[in-house]
């Protein structure tokens, strides 16, 4: 009796000090649980936060990828009905395969994790639920403390219980690090598989959930990555996602990965698209925001016009002319089509070693068809000054006499231009004398029909900003090219001519949308009359008349086309330091320049170096002009 009596106070001892210490040990952990919770951010901010998105830009279907803007964040959102569902099964097999059953915390797959940490002898797994990961990617640090590791579990805890399962996984899913800078599944997909994650493979599926395990390392160690990829197919086959022979299958599928997954297509363009976004909205709101600009450009065209710059880059070289670029426009809507801005952005400034903006011939990150104060046009600028004077009155009929002429001391010296061939016709007509690009009579045009004065402010009418000084400082040579004007701005101006006498301004944005799809700009038709329609037709006819320029150029020039009635006019500045050749129809207008970025001469004239370029170009770009 005594001995039952003495075991039931020892198990009463037992029982009443056991009670103590749950008690106590339930007070201590809520007291941690309160002591953890202070100053925690409110789950309320995961619907109250905007998520960081980059803006993209894209060619005027909004297809073709063309550039990134993005912070240190890259990321763009992805909805849930949009995820297929076998990437949202991977990941969590990969990841968390009780994630439909816990409420936060993961107690089997914490145990789990710590015998397998027992036996390794090291941290190899750290139990955390998709939950936990969430919250120490949005609100905490990555830092390894006690501290951390308690204000994870009390936030976890109280996500769970105040959001469903389906927007858990969906804040999860735009929310992970997949690789550098690379933040969500759908940024992810695009910068590894060139495509949507909403056309993911399983396969391709099972790449992005094996990455978030570790995407710093199996971003660079893509064998490795695709060694893992096959366990997370396994693992969809032990939850049931996938049956044992499909998965045998998915891991024979071949892996494609974007060859340049940081990639700028088109970059002297996107760089003047950016420099636009940039001062409009700013770069923290681009980085942030996920705008989707659609561009004016057409991926089809600016390909065309890539290629022809590059396929004639040895033989300009033969010319000592080591740098092109070409700018296509729509003369109706003022829309860049194409803009290639150098011969080859990648590559690197000739010679080796010299000072960029200096002593480079060939300068790649120089935008030829924008840069600074511009180039000497040489005749290209002719069809303007003619413009003014059939504006006066004067036709194409009108004569002038080709002669050698002292038009006076300008500088000091006498100015007694020659033409290029160093020959006098005697009297011509301004058709002959335009089309075959004749230096006299085009002075005289200047002088004796426009005026100096008066031409030389009206060439501001036709959209050129250059010629920001007084007449007298340029003097009549300005109509042989004696100033200097920009490849964009000369080419926008013979869009006039293509437009019928109306300046469309140059236009590179078609419509900007926020990431909700809201439209915040639109393309605007900024189109003024400069010139008459028939002043404009007539430069057209004249510019497009082969037999008139033939006996200058030839009857099968560069500039003409069999099929297509084409205007075009060629220009070679003073010592061959510029070759340009402008041309256009009623629905393209093709500007080309070609030499080098340090002004060293070249050795032939503009329809030499620079006609091949231009002619390459039309003669793909024409037969779609249509769809343009």
């Amino acid at each position: 009796m005594k001995l039952k009596k003495k075991i039931f106070n020892v198990l009463k001892y037992i029982f009443l000090w056991g009670l103590v210490a749950f008690l106590l040990g339930t007070l201590f952990l809520f007291s941690l649980f309160v002591y953890y919770s202070r100053d925690l951010p409110r789950p309320d901010r995961f619907i109250e936060r905007t998520v960081a998105q980059s803006t993209k830009i894209y060619d005027r279907e909004g297809d073709t990828l063309l550039y990134e803007l993005y912070g240190e964040e890259r990321r763009e959102f992805i909805s849930l009905e949009k995820t297929p569902e076998h990437l949202i099964q991977a990941v969590i097999a990969a990841e968390d395969s009780n994630f439909f059953q816990h409420r936060g915390l993961d107690f089997k797959g914490i145990f789990r994790s710590l015998l397998k940490n027992i036996r390794r002898g090291k941290i190899v797994d750290g139990g955390s639920t998709i939950t936990q990961q969430l919250i120490r990617s949005t609100f905490l640090t990555p830092d390894q403390t006690f501290e951390r590791k308690m204000r994870e579990i009390v936030l976890a805890i109280e996500i769970e219980r105040r959001y469903s399962k389906e927007e858990i996984i969906e804040w999860y899913l735009n929310q992970i690090p997949l690789g550098p800078n690379v933040y969500g599944v759908e940024t992810a997909s695009q910068h590894y598989f060139n495509k949507s994650a909403s056309d993911l493979s399983l396969a391709e599926s099972a790449v992005l959930a094996s990455l978030i395990k570790a995407p710093s390392y199996f971003s660079f160690h893509k064998e490795n990555l695709l060694e893992r990829k096959n366990y997370v197919i396994d693992r969809m086959a032990i939850e049931g996602h996938i049956t044992s022979k499909e998965a045998i299958e998915f891991k024979k599928e071949e892996i494609n990965f974007t060859e340049d997954a940081s990639f700028i297509k088109a970059p002297h363009f996107v760089l003047t698209v950016q420099n636009y976004l940039l001062q409009k909205y700013g770069r923290s709101f681009l980085e942030q925001k996920g705008l989707k600009v659609e561009t004016s450009l057409d991926w089809q065209l600016q390909q065309i016009a890539e290629k022809a710059v590059s396929e004639n880059v040895e033989r300009i070289k033969n010319y000592n002319a080591h740098n092109a670029g070409l700018v296509a426009l729509n003369p109706k809507t003022g829309e860049i089509l194409a803009m290639v801005g150098s011969r080859d952005w990648f590559g690197s400034p000739f010679p080796e070693g010299c000072v960029s903006g200096k002593n480079c011939l060939f300068d790649p990150k120089v935008n030829v068809t924008t840069y600074g104060g511009g180039r000497q046009p040489g005749s290209a600028l002719k069809p303007l000054i003619y413009a003014l004077a059939f504006e006066k009155g004067y036709s194409d009929k009108t004569t002038v006499i080709d002669e050698k002429t002292n038009f006076g001391v300008f500088g000091g010296v006498p100015y007694i231009p020659r033409n290029y061939d160093g020959k006098f016709r005697g009297e011509v007509t301004l058709r002959e004398s335009l089309a075959q690009s004749l230096n006299v009579p085009s002075v005289k045009v200047l002088a004796y029909l426009v005026g100096q004065e008066y031409g030389i402010e009206n060439l501001k009418r036709f959209g050129l900003t250059t010629f920001d000084r007084p007449p007298s400082f340029y003097g009549l040579s300005i109509v042989l090219g004696g100033g200097e004007v920009r490849l964009l701005e000369l080419t926008t101006a013979y869009g006039i001519f293509a437009n019928e006498g109306l300046l469309t301004k140059p236009s590179t944005i078609s419509k900007i949308q926020d990431n909700q799809g809201n439209i915040l700009e639109r393309a605007n038709i900024d189109s003024q009359r400069v010139i008459q329609s028939s002043v404009a037709k007539t430069i057209t006819d004249v510019l497009s008349d082969n037999s008139a320029r033939a006996p200058m150029f030839g009857k099968n020039s560069l500039m003409y086309f069999e099929n297509y009635e084409v205007a075009a006019k060629t220009g070679t500045s003073n010592d061959f330091k510029d070759a340009w050749i402008i041309g256009y129809t009623p629905d393209l207008v093709v500007g080309v320049w070609a030499g080098n970025n340090n002004n060293e001469p070249m050795i032939a004239p503009g329809i030499t170096i620079a006609g091949p370029i231009w002619r390459s170009f039309l003669e793909e770009a024409l037969p779609l002009k249509n769809n343009l």
